[in-house]
């Protein structure tokens, strides 16, 4: 038997997505229940059942399946709020928790007042295939790091150690060690060590064509030292729509590059930054600062303000630095983006203040 909702709009329709079946709650203008029900999770199944409603207000939280459900239900012609899922933590922390309960509570939460649950904005499929690839790298790196590292582990516990180098010339270093001499299985490692080496090295190739062929604007971000293809693809990426930030500035606290607040009378504690938003792009703007403040980063106004802050002494202010430095990088990246302007890493007379926070 074919479900449908019913009842009088607007409509809010509370979608809780599970793997394999998404329950739907609607609450109608009054703020009764109108319908609930489940169907598979599928895209024929999902448009379908929206495909015969008029347009509605839709709320889910984000996961695995919200980026493909949001594109299909937004085709469709209805208006599709994607919820922070640390904004609904009355659905986590609630003492009866099941997905009917949970689609309920976001129908009645995006009813209430859609900002509430700070809605977080999906990348088109396009972006997010091309942002898969930068995905696939960091895999491959991780994998061959975990390698490296259970290599140089066993060695060290027979009482040896393997010669310092790079990950990337990590295995043409160790073709030249006699590996029979120091235990069993270490020639596999090297070699499939090997193999990863050469697969992210195909991959590098991959992400610099992407970004000459269908990102150029990323040679406008690596005009700065320090941001390289990866960086400046993953930073187009995610941002996608440069526009959408009406200032630079807001573009650090996005990336959730800015210390958490827990501000209360007089009491206003230096808290670490909330480390919520894009990590893979967070993780390679600090590194990108590293470089930067590293001992063969030229000389510019984003140093020099970095080193301004390690001057300030303390146990955590080189770590502090660095945070600030990906901040006024992520800004300044933004800056180059909208305006296409040639970078200028020292500007005279102007200092550091040529940076905009």
């Amino acid at each position: 038997m074919r479900k449908t909702i019913t009842g009088e709009h607007p409509v809010t329709i509370g979608l809780d997505l599970g793997d394999r079946r998404t329950h739907l709650c609607a609450v109608d203008a009054q703020g009764e229940v109108s319908s609930r029900f489940s169907v598979t999770t599928t895209q024929r199944a999902l448009q379908q059942v929206f495909g015969e409603l008029a347009p509605s207000r839709v709320v889910l939280e984000v996961g695995t399946h919200s980026p493909w459900v949001s594109r299909l239900l937004a085709s469709l012609g209805h208006e599709v709020i994607v919820a922070n899922a640390r904004e609904v933590r009355s659905i986590s922390g609630s003492s009866s928790k099941n997905d009917a309960a949970d689609a309920e509570q976001l129908a009645r939460l995006g009813r209430a007042d859609p900002k509430l649950l700070k809605p977080i904005r999906h990348r088109g499929e396009q972006a997010q295939r091309d942002r898969a690839r930068l995905g696939v790298r960091d895999g491959l790196v991780r994998a061959r790091t975990a390698l490296i590292n259970q290599a140089r582990g066993l060695t060290k516990a027979l009482g040896h150690r393997l010669p310092a180098c790079g990950g990337a010339s990590f295995a043409r270093r160790m073709q030249q060690e006699p590996l029979e001499e120091l235990f069993p299985g270490l020639d596999t490692l090297v070699e499939t060590i090997g193999q990863l080496s050469q697969a992210i090295r195909a991959q590098d190739r991959e992400i610099e064509r992407l970004c000459q062929q269908c990102y150029p604007e990323t040679a406008l971000l690596r005009q700065v030292k320090g941001v390289g293809p990866i960086t400046s693809l993953a930073y187009v990426l995610t941002l996608e729509d440069p526009h959408r930030f009406a200032k630079s500035r807001s573009v650090g606290a996005y990336l959730e590059l800015r210390p958490k607040q827990h501000q209360s009378g007089d009491r206003d504690p230096q808290l670490r930054i909330s480390k919520q938003g894009d990590a893979f792009l967070r993780r390679m703007l600090v590194q990108a600062s590293h470089y930067i403040l590293g001992p063969f980063g030229p000389d510019t106004d984003l140093r020099r303000f970095g080193e301004r802050l390690s001057a300030r002494g303390g146990r955590l202010a080189r770590k502090k630095a660095r945070v600030a430095v990906a901040r006024k990088l992520a800004v300044l990246l933004h800056r180059l983006w909208i305006t296409a302007e040639l970078y200028e890493p020292l500007r005279i007379g102007a200092g550091e203040e040529a940076l905009t926070e």
